[in-house]
Formats: structure tokens, C-alpha cells, sequence
């Protein structure tokens, strides 16, 4: 049992040594704070493109650094999941992305205005959150980046980074994928190379009524494609 005057001295030496504790924590945390948000990085596209995600709302359906709402995607690392090139056409029309499905609103957003949007969410995937969001455990290659795929009659061919960011969000291999376009298991021995191309680089050239976009793919990004797409046979 402490006496009194032992009991105050030991409640004063607890706080000052807490209170110590915690400014020094606090001086270490805004230390950290400059590398671990990459504000080197921050210009001012990423911090234009922050004003229109706040002016929009954009948390009202969706969910960034863990705070918002659950009804669209996470956006947080959805420069790693997409890429430029879906980030922007989603931003431009989303219903030509995803026709008749896609509920997001079109914004009518200026092109300089999808630039700083795309800014801003490559700049937020930079951020180091220490691990969070955990990334999924995807057990499909083709539903992430995919590496080489290692089952069935597509075993050793390796995917371009583009196939996991764009073209799984509509189509399938091997089951895992999107759901809005056709399955692309064996789409090479259906379709020949030249055929891929000229689908790559504007699908409405060889089907007016095409639900598929005209995405906004580099010549190497339609190469990549075409010769990636050719040996799933």
C-alpha cells in the first residue's frame, strides 16, 4: 500500500514520463509524415485533382485511405489495380467502360480536369499507409497484374500488365475476371492476330455495334496484346 505523498509522486513521475512519451512519439509521426505521404510528389495536378475528388463527392461512393463509402471501388490503390489508361476512360464515359451495367455518374469532365484526377489517385497509391489496404488473396492470376499462367491449355504464356489492368475488368481467363465481355479462353485460335489488332486499336471498325470502348492503348500496349492474345489457343 502507497502512502499519500508516495501515491502522488508515483501518479506525477507516470505522467510526466507519458506526457514525454507522447510528444516525442508526436514529433517522430511529423518527422515521418513528408516521406511517407511522398510530398515530394504532391504538385499541382495532384492537388487539383484533390479539390474535384472533394467538389464531387467522390467519397460518397467510394472509399480512400479507409474512409468513405462501400458502394463503388476502393480507390486507393487503383493506380496499381487499372493503370492510367482505365483510369482515364472511366473518368471520360464511364458507361462506354461498362454498357449498361456501370452506375457512375459522367462527370463531363474536362480532359485537363481527368489529368489531374489520374494525378491525384497515382499520387495516393504512392502514399505509405504501412500495409494497408492488405493486398487481396486473388487466387486467379488473371484476376490481378498476371504473371505467367501456369494451369491448362495456357500454361507458361505471360500476360502484359495491361491485360490484368484493362481487359480482366471485362473478360475472363481461366474463370477469373470480368463478366461484362466474353470469355477469352482460345480467343487465338478463333480470331488471327491481324484481326486483334485492328479489334485493339477500334473495335467499331470491324462491329458498329460494339459494346467494347475504344480504349486509349499505346502501339506497344496493342503489340503486347495482340501477341499475348494470339497464343491463348
Amino acid at each position: 500500500m502507497l502512502s499519500k505523498s508516495q501515491a502522488k509522486t508515483f501518479f506525477l513521475v507516470g505522467t510526466g514520463l507519458c506526457s514525454v512519451a507522447f510528444v516525442l512519439l508526436t514529433i517522430d509521426t511529423f518527422k515521418r509524415i513528408p516521406k511517407q505521404t511522398n510530398q515530394v510528389e504532391m504538385n499541382d495536378m495532384v492537388i487539383r485533382g484533390k479539390h474535384l475528388f472533394d467538389k464531387n463527392n467522390c467519397m460518397g461512393c467510394h472509399t480512400i485511405f479507409g474512409e468513405g463509402a462501400y458502394y463503388a471501388p476502393e480507390l486507393t490503390k487503383v493506380w496499381e489495380r487499372r493503370g492510367e489508361g482505365f483510369i482515364k476512360s472511366m473518368l471520360k464515359d464511364p458507361q462506354a467502360m461498362y454498357p449498361g451495367e456501370r452506375k457512375m455518374t459522367n462527370y463531363k469532365f474536362t480532359d485537363e480536369e481527368i489529368n489531374d484526377l489520374t494525378a491525384f489517385l497515382k499520387w495516393v497509391g504512392t502514399v505509405d499507409l504501412n500495409g494497408f489496404p492488405p493486398k487481396p488473396d486473388l487466387k486467379a492470376p488473371a484476376a490481378t497484374n498476371p504473371a505467367t499462367l501456369a494451369t491448362g491449355d495456357h500454361a507458361g504464356i505471360t500476360a502484359p500488365a495491361v491485360f490484368g489492368q484493362m481487359c480482366t475488368a471485362c473478360h475472363t481467363v481461366q474463370g477469373a475476371g470480368g463478366t461484362v465481355g466474353p470469355a477469352l479462353d482460345g480467343i487465338g485460335s478463333r480470331r488471327d492476330a491481324d484481326y486483334l489488332s485492328k479489334w485493339l486499336q477500334d473495335p467499331f471498325s470491324l462491329k458498329a455495334d460494339s459494346k467494347m470502348p475504344k480504349l486509349p492503348l499505346s502501339e506497344k500496349d496493342i503489340q503486347d496484346l495482340t501477341t499475348y492474345l494470339s497464343q491463348m489457343k
